[in-house]
């Protein structure tokens, strides 16, 4: 079996890419045999594929004549679940907060903490739950926390916060921040949900133009969807904090900027095909800080637009809705 693709940069998904099945008993006794593995006897063989991936683009298989069963692929490309990224779950009929848990093998009450729930909520279909890729609890950074004591305030290890989260060191935190604390517990009476301040209703501006394509998800986020390279600006005036540029997954947000906002706020933009500026820089309300892309999880062009510590002005706009300057 051989898959390939144009541009492993852009690769989300095994829709852009072409495959051809290798099938040398195929070949000569059934030039349109549609199986990707047989035997002489049309009969499942023990045996299965050596898979192995080249140039990190390219997957090529190499066996002697047997069937290669769905799970033997699976454990071979793995799931999203693997990844270390929280996932917008969108509750279904029937569920519970303990099948959710289940499902992707989490406690009840790492589900719990993450949304804000207590073990008496109850949940409705249509409603979004974050559900984290590990047991332990979210934190949002804010003025005066470091590792240590974010890893004391939930029981939690200190390196494992910084090996997770993919930090650099301890001292690689800014306000707002999200962190995952894996084993962490939340302690009595305590949220790890920032509070929210009010804002005049004209404090934000329009991030970019485009059509709105997901109402309100993980973490207080909306995404508006437009052509690769549209502009992003600056929702408000403030300080960068990060400016990701590497075409990386980066926990799903691919290339992404965060700003730090007098008020104490930070704005979180993901999913940059490019990136101009860099932490540090002072920006003004309407400087372009990038280009719509598709990279980290992204299957189309668009922009995740979170704002921490304060409501995000795009969450009043229903799904479907045109976000325009003019």
């Amino acid at each position: 079996m051989y898959i390939s693709c144009g541009n492993a940069a852009n690769i989300n998904s095994m829709a852009d890419s072409r495959s051809v099945f290798l099938n040398r008993l195929a070949a000569l006794n059934n030039a349109n045999s549609d199986s990707l593995f047989s035997s002489k006897a049309n009969a499942i063989s023990l045996e299965t594929p050596d898979l192995k991936i080249m140039q990190d683009n390219t997957l090529c298989g190499v066996a002697t004549p047997c069937v290669v069963s769905g799970k033997v692929l699976g454990d071979t490309f793995g799931s999203n679940q693997n990844k270390k990224e929280v996932i917008d779950y969108t509750v279904q009929a029937g569920d519970t907060l303990q099948s959710i848990a289940d499902s992707y093998k989490i406690s009840v009450n790492t589900l719990l903490w993450a949304n804000s729930l207590s073990a008496s909520s109850t949940i409705k279909v249509g409603q979004s739950l974050a559900i984290l890729p590990v047991d332990g609890v979210l934190h949002v950074v804010k003025s005066g926390d470091t590792i240590s004591t974010i890893a004391q305030k939930y029981k939690a290890v200190s390196g494992d916060i910084v090996s997770y989260n993919g930090l650099l060191n301890q001292d690689d935190i800014y306000i707002g921040d999200i962190l995952i604390v894996p084993g962490g517990t939340m302690p009595k009476s305590s949220s790890s949900v920032a509070n929210q301040i009010p804002l005049a209703s004209n404090y934000f501006i329009f991030p970019t133009e485009g059509i709105v394509t997901q109402g309100p998800h993980y973490y207080n986020a909306i995404d508006v969807a437009n052509k690769c390279g549209t502009p992003i600006y600056a929702a408000a005036s403030g300080v960068v904090q990060r400016a990701v540029y590497n075409n990386a997954w980066n926990l799903g947000m691919g290339n992404y900027v965060t700003i730090l906002h007098p008020n104490g706020t930070v704005t979180y933009y993901g999913h940059f095909s490019t990136v101009f500026v860099k932490p540090g820089d002072k920006v003004n309300t309407g400087d372009r800080i990038g280009l719509m892309g598709q990279t980290g999880n992204a299957t189309g062009c668009h922009i995740h637009f979170e704002v921490i510590g304060a409501a995000n002005p795009l969450a009043k706009y229903p799904v479907g809705s045109k976000i325009s300057y003019k």
